[in-house]
């Protein structure tokens, strides 16, 4: 059908999106936003990140507030991760799950008060999680979706901290890892999807263009998500949509030490995850790497065991890794070839590419 004659939405768009275009940014779907998925190009700014600190545009997350005398209990009831381990000022990975145990969406937990919460969840995901928690809202809880009211920057890398000085001065100091803090009229986590130091940033959409324009005068190169992608995925850290979806739980997907079976009162899914891991997954969320340089692999390529006519899954994820020059992926590989080691081929353009099995992460 001619995209004229659709009746979805346009994209929206970042307050960033002029600053974008005037930096050269190349722009792409992502989540129902467009969004610049790279500026001088994805592998300089995979390496700016891993030597030393790159901004990204993350107004495209979801923030919601969570707040009430019963919300410590009612979220542990629905999230996998411990929710009364939390002290004030602390965060979590955690997962919201189906009744089957699949995985609607991963998230980070911060505890901002005794009984007051701060989620950031995934932008394809923001209308669907606040729909499932307001589903099970108990009495004495509020939930406040603040989504379009703020904007967000990832400021990753090693030199993440120094950057971080240059734009708000020595007296504000960036909270301890996975911690947060409300300051300067924002909110800052001490998180991110890259694998190396760095913050996440949440500032009123009034006040975005000014931290961005800090945070390049202060030394952050300009990323776009394609490096986003390539740095998580080095890190075998999943994205939702590709590696989680709600067909495959938690603990198919590596994820059990997110996931505390025996947290008083259990979460929704907990049965399932609870015979899985006695009896053990029948498929796993594997690193697969390639053995010789070739194409790059990507999403829903086929994987197959060396010499056999039909594939044995497909990828989930999957780009050329600009750390170590090859080809990467994850797919969900049934659990007897699963092990690091395993030889197998992954069909590209037609052509078979010799991989294997590797232990994650891959660097």
């Amino acid at each position: 059908m001619d995209d004229s004659c659709s009746d979805s939405p346009p994209p929206k768009r970042s307050p960033l999106h002029a600053d974008h275009a005037r930096l050269g940014a190349k722009f792409a779907p992502f989540a129902g936003w467009e969004m610049p998925i790279q500026y001088a190009g994805i592998l300089p700014e995979h390496r700016a990140v891993r030597d030393g600190c790159g901004v990204f545009d993350i107004s495209h997350m979801g923030q919601i507030w969570i707040t009430g005398a019963p919300a410590t209990e009612w979220l542990n009831g629905l999230l996998t991760n411990d929710v009364l381990t939390l002290a004030v000022g602390e965060g979590q990975y955690t997962l919201m799950l189906n009744e089957s145990g699949g995985v609607i969406d991963d998230l980070i937990l911060y505890r901002t008060g005794e009984a007051e919460f701060f989620l950031v969840v995934n932008a394809s995901k923001i209308a669907e999680d606040a729909s499932w928690l307001a589903e099970h809202l108990a009495p004495g809880v509020q939930m406040t979706d603040e989504s379009d009211d703020y904007a967000g920057l990832a400021i990753q890398g090693p030199n993440a901290a120094a950057v971080w000085e240059r734009m708000a001065g020595t007296e504000v100091s960036l909270p301890p890892r996975n911690g947060i803090a409300q300051t300067l009229g924002c909110v800052i986590c001490r998180t991110g999807y890259t694998g190396e130091d760095g913050f996440e940033l949440f500032a009123p959409v009034s006040q975005i263009e000014e931290w961005f324009a800090r945070a390049l005068e202060a030394g952050a190169e300009p990323c776009g998500l394609g490096a986003r992608d390539t740095l998580r995925l080095e890190k075998c850290y999943p994205l939702n949509g590709s590696d989680l979806d709600p067909a495959h739980t938690p603990i198919e997907a590596g994820l059990g030490f997110f996931v505390k079976l025996d947290k008083p009162g259990g979460f929704i899914g907990r049965e399932v995850l609870a015979r899985q891991k006695e009896v053990g997954p029948e498929v796993k969320l594997s690193a697969i790497r390639q053995i010789d340089k070739g194409p790059p692999p990507r999403h829903d390529y086929a994987v197959f065991l060396p010499g056999e006519p039909e594939p044995i899954a497909t990828l989930s994820s999957g780009s050329l890794s600009p750390t170590l020059g090859v080809g990467i992926g994850m797919a969900y590989l049934p659990a007897s070839s699963a092990k690091p080691g395993t030889r197998l081929e992954i069909e590209v353009r037609g052509r078979r590419f010799a991989a294997e099995v590797v232990k994650k992460p891959f660097v």
